[in-house]
């Protein structure tokens, strides 16, 4: 073969092992890359550009930087409190009484619930043993989302922000955007607690837990995430619903559902778990016992949002919007306001307005007399007061031991801590005081029937001069019987009586029986210018009823804590010790039964039963009075304005009366009859016949049987007429002449 390309290189065989030694292990070549890598072209921009682009990167990164170590910083500072809060929360069970106080517990004398007073506690209830629809409608109301968030709910919070603003408000004054755990760390104020050295008092601690606001917001939101890892759902929610304040009083869900409807919290409907539900947003303001209307249209609202939750069918959502929620009998009546607080008053305040335990009162209070008195005031008023009227009322209704059956202390019945005039106005009781005077005389051996002359009459008054005491009608009666002054309320007669037995005499019987100390020095003592309360001069009276012993008005039988067996203490009211005798006591009785069979409480009688009462009315008509009894009860009524002013056209006969007519008509309805304790006429009368000069039963008698003194048929006084001089002379010259005389 020619060769064409100069000389060739020698031919050498290829070394198949390396020198020295046996053939090693091949080795394998570097795999190369399918494709080179590409590179990224190189962009170049203007230098403005670029220098803008260079910030924005390092100003990113910066940020960047920043930020996640102001997250990490936050998110330390976060979990330290969540573990401080986390580690102070307590068991769950020391959070369900949320009281710093107790509360008081009254009943009636048929042991039923009529009246509470301070913060009722219903007992420890859980969100899985009440009514799933109370549950329900709760979480439907307040935290729709309350089973899938951690506590806090960022979605809220951004949504309540929006309507506030949008509102004009600030972002964090109004809706707070809250969750029902946020709720509770603010019913827990954040495990803080009452302090009275901090606080001036209770209302106070609880409005600064409860208020809002940024700093509050960031506080509540570590606590809130600790009760979440301490609790689960249903315990957070078993406090809310044990803590919350739903008005009236009621603390927790179970003392409301019993306050408002008498049921238990496991029982209640849909509607009415609406209601206590829609409660939460205002308490007060939506409180049934308030305003029931109101608290019905807001719980229209939470039903609409059950049944757009789907917690309620639609048949269930129409038959709870066509039925909705009433209150209970006990709570419609809201039956002895003014009893309540009477009695709240007479209780020590450790017991009472300061306790920290439940306490449980029973009491003397009727139910069905209550609504009695109510409703008779109501009536009068309504149908024979004129439109527009200021005038006041209060009623007094009590057994013959001084036990307070009902008490009305003003028009405005169904109220509490309101100015009670059946026991703090201390008024005159004008001639509704006389029956001391005649009290003090049958006790000293007078009887219905002794003279007392109707006269005129003038007393030298030490240091104020002559008085002459006038009677209503501006008449005098000339001798008439002690019955027939006290019938028809002469005022002469009375204190001539008094003026005989003595005004000590009459001031030791009004005050044993009750009436009270400063009684006047004066001759006006037995006019009723000292003052009283309505529920010291209805005792008095019952003291007569009662044979003539005193009493003690009392509405409290016993006290005791609740759960406890034995009575810490009983009733300090009651019969006392006697002050007239039975006979005397008796005897006035009697008198005081002619009063309204004759005389000016003829208004207040009743068909088929006794009665005994007194009217009185004083100066210048500024009070008016009527207080009488049966053989069941006394009852005193006093009408007047607050202001003292007189009172026009009203006397003690005349709406006091009537008042006290209505209100025994409704009392003693289906009740058997009794007769009154009074004596007997024959026990003290003789058989002269009335005439020559003799009287009877207050009228005075001529030898021919004409009535020339005291009260004629049409019970019209007839005024003794003064001889004329000139003609019994002429009269005597005659019949000297004639032999006639």
């Amino acid at each position: 073969m020619a060769n064409n390309g100069g000389p060739r290189k020698p031919l050498v065989a290829e070394r198949r092992y390396p020198r020295g030694g046996k053939p090693g292990p091949k080795k394998t070549p570097p795999k190369k890359s399918a494709k080179p890598a590409r590179k990224r072209p190189v962009r170049r921009h203007g230098l403005i550009v670029g220098l803008l682009l260079g910030l924005l990167r390092f100003f990113g990164s910066l940020l960047f930087k920043v930020t996640w170590r102001v997250f990490a910083v936050i998110a330390l500072v976060l979990g330290s409190f969540v573990y401080y809060y986390y580690t102070q929360l307590p068991p769950l069970e020391t959070l369900l009484d949320g009281r710093t106080r107790g509360s008081v517990t009254m009943l009636d004398r048929d042991n039923q619930v009529f009246a509470w007073r301070g913060e009722t506690f219903g007992g420890q209830i859980t969100a899985k043993n009440v009514s799933p629809y109370l549950r329900e409608a709760v979480v439907a109301t307040e935290d729709r989302r309350f089973y899938h968030h951690f506590g806090v709910s960022p979605r809220g919070i951004a949504s309540a922000i929006r309507i506030n603003l949008s509102e004009g408000r600030g972002p964090f004054s109004g809706n707070g955007g809250s969750t029902i755990t946020q709720q509770v760390a603010k019913l827990l104020c954040l495990g803080v607690e009452y302090d009275p050295k901090k606080w001036k008092n209770e209302a106070e601690y609880e409005t600064d837990c409860r208020s809002g606001g940024l700093t509050r917001k960031i506080k509540e939101i570590p606590y809130a995430l600790a009760m979440e890892a301490k609790y689960t759902k249903n315990d957070i929610l078993t406090i809310y619903l044990n803590r919350a304040y739903l008005g009236a009083g009621a603390r927790g869900f179970e003392a409301a559902a019993q306050r408002y409807f008498g049921i238990s919290a496991a029982n209640v409907n849909p509607q009415q778990a609406a209601m206590l539900a829609g409660l939460l947003k205002a308490p007060t303001r939506y409180a049934p016992t308030n305003n029931l209307a109101r608290s019905q249209a807001r719980a229209g609202t939470v039903l609409a949002l059950m049944h757009e939750q789907k917690f309620l069918t639609d048949a269930q959502y129409q038959e709870a919007v066509a039925h909705p929620a009433t209150l209970s009998e006990a709570a419609q009546k809201r039956a002895g306001g003014y009893f309540a607080d009477w009695v709240m008053d007479d209780i020590p305040p450790f017991l009472s307005s300061d306790t920290t335990e439940d306490v449980i009162v029973h009491t003397t209070l009727d139910q069905r007399v209550q609504a009695a008195a109510e409703s008779a005031l109501k009536d009068v008023f309504d149908n024979k007061v004129k439109d527009g009227s200021k005038a006041e009322a209060a009623i007094i209704v009590m057994s013959a031991d001084g036990a307070v059956r009902a008490m009305v202390g003003g028009r405005e019945s169904k109220v509490t801590g309101a100015f009670n005039r059946a026991t703090m106005a201390l008024r005159q009781p004008g001639s509704t005081f006389k029956p001391f005077v005649y009290a003090a005389a049958m006790d000293m051996g007078y009887t219905p029937d002794s003279i007392v002359q109707d006269t005129p009459l003038t007393l030298n008054i030490p240091g104020s001069g002559p008085w002459s005491p006038q009677n209503y009608e501006r008449t005098y009666s000339g001798p008439i019987t002690l019955t027939q002054a006290l019938t028809h309320s002469v005022n002469v007669a009375t204190v001539r009586l008094q003026e005989e037995v003595g005004r000590d005499a009459v001031r030791k019987v009004a005050e044993d029986f009750g009436f009270g100390h400063n009684l006047a020095k004066g001759p006006a003592l037995g006019l009723g210018v000292s003052e009283s309360t309505l529920i010291d001069m209805t005792g008095a009276y019952a003291g007569i009823l009662n044979g003539g012993s005193s009493v003690r008005p009392y509405g409290l039988t016993d006290l005791r804590l609740k759960g406890d067996q034995t009575p810490i203490f009983t009733s300090g009211g009651g019969i006392g010790e006697r002050v007239i005798s039975e006979k005397a006591a008796r005897e006035l009785v009697y008198m005081m039964h002619s009063v309204v069979e004759n005389g000016t409480g003829r208004r207040a009688k009743l068909n088929g039963y006794e009665v005994a009462g007194k009217t009185g009315t004083t100066q210048s008509a500024r009070d008016a009075w009527f207080i009488g009894f049966t053989a069941d009860y006394v009852t005193g009524v006093w009408m007047g304005n607050d202001n003292n002013k007189p009172l026009t056209g009203v006397t003690g006969g005349g709406l006091p009366a009537e008042i006290w007519h209505e209100v025994m008509t409704r009392v003693e309805q289906g009740q058997e009859s009794k007769p009154l304790p009074m004596a007997d006429p024959s026990e003290w009368r003789g058989q002269t016949q009335p005439y020559d000069g003799q009287t009877y039963d207050g009228q005075t008698y001529s030898s021919d049987g004409t009535v020339v003194s005291g009260w004629n048929a049409q019970n019209q006084p007839v005024q003794q007429q003064e001889p004329n001089i000139a003609e019994k002379i002429i009269n005597d010259v005659l019949g000297a002449i004639t032999g006639k005389r």
